[in-house]
């Protein structure tokens, strides 16, 4: 397993040799991990993998088995949620029903017995920022799914805290309202500069929102890179074949010298930038759908059947067959193929993935 970081200052959050178990399960694995100040993270991964997990434990929602955090440089380890210095907005709105918006967000003030006037302030803050003022007085059963989140999040913004922490707040909404908001969500980070973690399962929310994300699985953090690192240097074939839609076309045969060889499809890597040689002559070829040239191209070249099209419009994907295995190519939208019809692709040497074949990381 391969992790890459970078350095973007102070932590805000540090994550040191974390275990959670479930009696004999363990859910998370020594798992260590730096938020940095003003930090956009996002914890991306199938269902299961620990990320909500994780999650719950920054915000003191779930009792470690072992290791520390620390959030602002103090020990939080066994503090109580509300004494951790963070907001949290999650999946469910979690409104009170019989409460205004206004009365939602200035609740949890008043239980802290914070003064009136700088309530209302934080309030009236809060709701200019996420555009939400002519909202005030309505109930939650009187606004739409999109209204209700940007509430919810606003009753984590009036706690006016360093962190904030997002359970996939967006997996509700329909494909619309979660695109506008994930517009909304960058913007408000942009304005705010807080430290925010963001869990979802989404890869365009990761994609687009996230300054680094943390690939998980199996309760280990797989690669923790920038988006644009993990989706061109995937760290091993799990982040290859996770990230994209498709996702990387993916190949395994044998490595001879330069010459890469699956079933009678045989390519030359020469080229190649290795960051260590394979353990066997086994490996996987990978490359991404749209790093497929259409033509001769700059690298290698063959000819293949169009079995599958799929016209998306913008874009239209066709699926063919190379190396024994089912390969995808992402073509312009108005590009005129049909089932049956031969293409002649390129595949440049720059745009490959080359994988171990036993312990599947990066080479």
């Amino acid at each position: 397993m391969t992790i890459t970081t970078q350095s973007t200052g102070q932590p805000s959050v540090e994550v040191r040799d974390l275990v959670l178990k479930f009696g004999e399960l363990t859910v998370l694995k020594n798992l260590n991990l730096d938020v940095y100040e003003g930090e956009f993270l996002v914890l991306l991964g199938s269902s299961g993998c620990g990320k909500s997990t994780l999650l719950n434990c920054i915000a003191g929602l779930l009792d470690v088995s072992g290791g520390q955090i620390f959030i602002k440089g103090n020990n939080v380890t066994w503090a109580e949620p509300s004494e951790r210095g963070i907001g949290m907005v999650f999946q469910s709105y979690a409104l009170y029903p019989q409460m205004t918006v206004e009365g939602n967000m200035s609740f949890g003030l008043k239980n802290q017995k914070l003064p009136k006037d700088e309530i209302a302030q934080r309030v009236a803050r809060a709701a200019e920022i996420l555009q939400i003022e002519p909202l005030m007085k309505r109930k939650p059963s009187a606004l739409s799914g999109g209204q209700r989140q940007r509430v919810a999040i606003g009753r984590a913004l009036v706690r006016d805290v360093d962190v904030f922490l997002f359970d996939e707040p967006l997996s509700n909404l329909d494909a619309k309202l979660r695109a506008d908001l994930r517009v909304e969500l960058k913007q408000l980070h942009q304005q705010l500069e807080n430290t925010m973690i963001y869990v979802t399962h989404d890869q365009v929310e990761a994609m687009t929102l996230a300054d680094r994300i943390a690939i998980m699985k199996d309760g280990l953090i797989q690669q923790l890179a920038s988006p644009e690192e993990i989706y061109n240097r995937p760290a091993n074939l799990y982040v290859a074949d996770f990230i994209g839609s498709p996702s990387m076309n993916l190949i395994k045969g044998k490595l001879s010298g330069d010459t890469f060889d699956a079933d009678g499809f045989a390519v030359s890597v020469a080229g190649y930038d290795f960051s260590r040689q394979p353990s066997s002559n086994e490996v996987w070829f990978g490359i991404r759908p749209e790093h497929v040239e259409l033509g001769e191209g700059s690298g290698p070249h063959f000819e293949v059947t169009a079995e599958v099209v799929e016209p998306l419009g913008s874009d239209t994907l066709v699926m063919t067959r190379l190396g024994g295995e089912r390969f995808w190519l992402r073509m312009d939208g108005q590009s005129r193929v049909t089932s049956g019809d031969k293409l002649t692709i390129g595949l440049p040497v720059h745009a490959v993935s080359l994988f171990d074949g036993r312990d599947e990381t990066r080479l």
